[in-house]
C-alpha cells in the first residue's frame, strides 16, 4: 500500500500478524481476533492520559456548576461579560468543555488504519495474509452488508457483535449522562453568593431559561445530546466497516466503559465534602 497511510498501516500488519502468529496456538482460529484486541488495548493504553484528563474534565464541570449558576445570577444580563467571567473560571480552574473530545480525535486514526489494514489485499509489497484469517470461519476482511444472506453464520455473527457494541454503547452513554453536570432550573430567578435574590440591590433579575440568551446552558444541552447520540455513532460505522474494525470498535468501546466505572468508583471513595464558592473549594 502506498500513500500517507501506507506506513503505519505496514506497521500495524506487521505488528497484528506478530501477535497473531503467537497467540494461535493458544486461541486457535482466534488468534488473530486476539491480535486486534490487544492492539487495541495497546492503543487505549498510549491514549490513556488524554482519557484521564477527559474525566477529570467532565467531573471538573460538574463540580463547577454551583459557581456556573452564580456567575449566571450575576452577569445573566450581560452575554459578553457572562462568557468572559465562564472563560476566565475555565481557565483558572484549568478545565476545558472540549476535554472528551481529544480522545475520540487521537483513536480515530487508529480506526482508519485498521480499516484499511482489512481491505488491501497487499500490505509493504507482499500478500496480506491477514485476510486469510477468520472468526468462527467468517473472514476478518468481510463486510455485513456484503455478507452470505440472512440466517448465515456470517450474518449472525455481525449481529452478535452489533448487539453488542449497542449494549456496551448504552451503558457508556448511561455513566456519561450521570457524570454530567445537573441541568439548571429554568423560569426561576436565580439567587447570588450570599442568598440574595437577582434583581435585589438594583440589580435585574437574570432570567435563566430564555432560549440563546445563556451559551453555556446551550453548550451543555449540546453535551447532553453528543452523550446520548454519539456513542451509537459506533454501531453505525461497525456496519459499514470489515469484521476486524467492528473486533477493535468492540474492545474500544468495552474499554471505554471499564474506564468510567473504574473513575467513578474512585471519585465516589475520595471526594471530601467541600463548599463551592467563586473563589474556589473549601474543604469544611
Amino acid at each position: 500500500m502506498s500513500g500517507f497511510l501506507g506506513v503505519p498501516v505496514g506497521a500495524s500488519y506487521h505488528l497484528v500478524f506478530a501477535l497473531s502468529s503467537l497467540l494461535t496456538p493458544v486461541a486457535g482460529g482466534l488468534g488473530a481476533a486476539a491480535a486486534i484486541v490487544l492492539f487495541t488495548a495497546a492503543v487505549r493504553l498510549l491514549i490513556s492520559p488524554l482519557s484521564l484528563r477527559a474525566l477529570r474534565g467532565q467531573a471538573a464541570m460538574t463540580r463547577l456548576t454551583p459557581q456556573v449558576q452564580v456567575l449566571r445570577a450575576r452577569h445573566g444580563g450581560q452575554p459578553e461579560r457572562f462568557r468572559r467571567e465562564l472563560a476566565e473560571l475555565y481557565r483558572r480552574e484549568r478545565v476545558s468543555p472540549l476535554a472528551s473530545i481529544w480522545p475520540l480525535l487521537a483513536q480515530w486514526p487508529f480506526l482508519s488504519v485498521m480499516y484499511l489494514l482489512f481491505r488491501s489485499a497487499t500490505v509493504d509489497g507482499g500478500q496480506n495474509r491477514l485476510l486469510s484469517d477468520s472468526v468462527l470461519g467468517v473472514p476478518l476482511g468481510t463486510h455485513w452488508l456484503a455478507g452470505a444472506g440472512l440466517l448465515s453464520l456470517q450474518d449472525g455473527l455481525f449481529l452478535a457483535v452489533f448487539a453488542a457494541l449497542a449494549g456496551l454503547c448504552w451503558l457508556s452513554a448511561r455513566l456519561a449522562r450521570q457524570a454530567a453536570p445537573a441541568p439548571v432550573p429554568t423560569g426561576l430567578a436565580a439567587t447570588g453568593p450570599r442568598g440574595e435574590r437577582a434583581g435585589q440591590r438594583g440589580r435585574p433579575a437574570a432570567v435563566t431559561g430564555t432560549p440563546g440568551a445563556d451559551p453555556a446552558a446551550a453548550a451543555g444541552k449540546a453535551a447532553a445530546t453528543l452523550s446520548r447520540v454519539l456513542p451509537y455513532v459506533t454501531v453505525v460505522i461497525a456496519v459499514f466497516a470489515p469484521l476486524a474494525a467492528a473486533v477493535y470498535l468492540l474492545t474500544t468501546v468495552a474499554w471505554t466503559l471499564a474506564e468510567r466505572r473504574l473513575f467513578a468508583r474512585r471519585a465516589a471513595g475520595d471526594v471530601p465534602v467541600r463548599r463551592t464558592s467563586l473563589t474556589g473549594t473549601v474543604p469544611r
